[in-house]
């Protein structure tokens, strides 16, 4: 038994939920179960919540929000600075729990997945510190006030950090919260609601019910108790909430999907912005919703690029998770492997240039949901490759002939997440950006920014995440006029 799985079972979370700050057992006996995707083996099983289930946390939630609603933000503050401390301590503990359960690199989930997670923590805290909850316009007062209880569904690939991103703003804005996870990535939920109880968090502040869409999502979805629901997933089932939610008119925050551009202009230095293009695409995997899977080039420099990215992707170590010398573990479940290796052949099939990867695993790994880092080039943007979101590591490879030529097919697509700009001329680059249809645009590979709001045009969704904008989410806005 591994060491996250000891952690849970001896403490009894394991097979619990957190509901009114008590571990409650579920009212049902459908179970889960989480395989690891280095070996493709149950590692353990989990209960899966329903109706019932949801019904309670939301009672929970509701009963909770009224005192808590009415804190101040400097208490509030001071236990999202606990929550950060307490993350912190068990940050390893977390990281062999996402390298278990969704197959990234022991080095990646140390230095990425759950320090870029703390991060929304002491974020949505420091926003809170300064938030302008109350703006004199005039004689009246326009008043900030927490929209009530916000249900919160997260993904499976990078599961903490959009934990995180969620649970974080909504509890600086004073909502109270009823998270589900995913069931393919369950247990780091598991360790975040022990951190949100050593934190010292009131009861039923944060409440977390493990299950799948139809058993809970759909139930928060529709619940007449939550006023607001939020969810990081695949547009489909963006849609299926989106559905679900609107007898009850709720507000509904969508982060969906993406196929996210990168315009490598001509006058770039070409060894480094495709080198980090590479980088940017295959991080995680490729299972990013933002991740730049198509890099658009200048023609007259295809093959050089051809080159480079041929260079780069075959230094890519693939391998077990928690070897120390491995970049990039395995892909996080049996039905992603599988729309991986579709596309793959999808892309063969339309005629597209396999440069370097291809179907299959990589040589030497006999089992386990592997996958080679695969560039295609001489891509057309009517190519499936080119308009779905494969959600792996696929990088499309797009020649174009002119700038505007560029913009147009960095357009083309029904999504509209991120993108990337690389350019010398500043001048050029802001103008690219300012006319790409995307909510968050990187001009020369810039650094993270967790202030930075983050959300989609067009079928990538509707709403904002990260930083002020994050916080104003799951506020309603009031007037009071007469107060002045």
């Amino acid at each position: 038994m591994t060491v996250p799985i000891e952690h849970l079972s001896r403490n009894g979370h394991l097979d619990r939920f957190f509901i009114g700050g008590e571990w409650r057992e579920p009212s049902g006996s459908a179970r889960g179960v989480v395989i690891n995707p280095a070996t493709e083996e149950a590692v353990c099983h989990f209960p899966l919540g329903n109706g019932e289930d949801v019904g309670v946390a939301v009672s929970a939630a509701r009963r909770a929000f009224l005192n808590w609603s009415r804190t101040r933000p400097e208490y509030r503050a001071d236990l999202l600075d606990r929550l950060q401390a307490r993350l912190e301590a068990h940050s390893e503990l977390i990281a062999q729990c996402l390298s278990l359960e969704m197959g990234a690199a022991i080095g990646y989930a140390r230095t990425a997945q759950v320090p870029l997670a703390i991060a929304h923590v002491k974020t949505a805290r420091d926003v809170l510190t300064t938030f302008p909850f109350v703006e004199q316009r005039g004689h009246t007062a326009v008043t900030r006030e927490p929209m009530g209880v916000c249900a919160l569904i997260t993904p499976w690939n990078w599961p903490l950090y959009q934990i995180t991103a969620k649970v974080a703003p909504a509890l600086a804005a004073g909502c109270t919260v009823v998270l589900k996870p995913s069931e393919l990535s369950p247990l780091n939920a598991l360790l975040f609601a022990e951190a949100i109880e050593e934190a010292g968090f009131p009861a039923g502040v944060f409440n977390l019910v493990n299950g799948d869409g139809p058993g809970v999502g759909a139930g928060l979805a529709s619940h007449a108790d939550v006023d607001m629901i939020s969810i990081t997933g695949s547009t489909r089932a963006g849609i299926a909430v989106a559905q679900a939610a609107a007898p009850t008119v709720k507000r509904v925050a969508q982060e969906l999907g993406g196929k996210s551009p990168n315009v490598i202009l001509p006058d770039v230095d070409l060894d480094g912005a495709v080198s980090l293009g590479i980088a940017a695409a295959f991080r995680n995997l490729g299972q990013s919703c933002s991740a730049p899977t198509r890099m658009i080039v200048p023609r007259a420099q295809l093959a050089e690029i051809e080159s480079i990215a041929k260079r780069v992707t075959d230094e890519i170590v693939v391998g077990d998770p928690l070897a120390e010398t491995t970049t990039h573990g395995a892909i996080a479940n049996r039905a992603q492997f599988d729309r991986i290796q579709t596309m793959i052949g999808v892309g063969i099939s339309e005629g597209a240039k396999l440069v370097t990867g291809g179907p299959g695993r990589p040589g030497g790994l006999k089992a386990g949901f592997f996958a080679k880092p695969t560039i295609f080039s001489e891509v057309r943007t009517d190519m499936r490759i080119a308009q779905e979101e494969i959600f792996g590591p696929v990088l499309c490879i797009i020649p174009y002939e002119t700038v505007d030529e560029a913009v147009t097919v960095a357009n083309d697509t029904v999504y509209g997440l991120g993108a990337h700009v690389q350019g010398k001329d500043m001048v050029v680059v802001k103008d690219v950006a300012s006319r790409i249809r995307a909510g968050q645009v990187h001009l020369n590979y810039p650094a993270w920014d967790p202030h930075a709001p983050f959300g989609g045009f067009k079928q990538s969704g509707n709403g904002r995440e990260y930083g002020l904008e994050g916080v104003s989410e799951y506020l309603e806005v009031k007037s009071i006029l007469g107060y002045f």
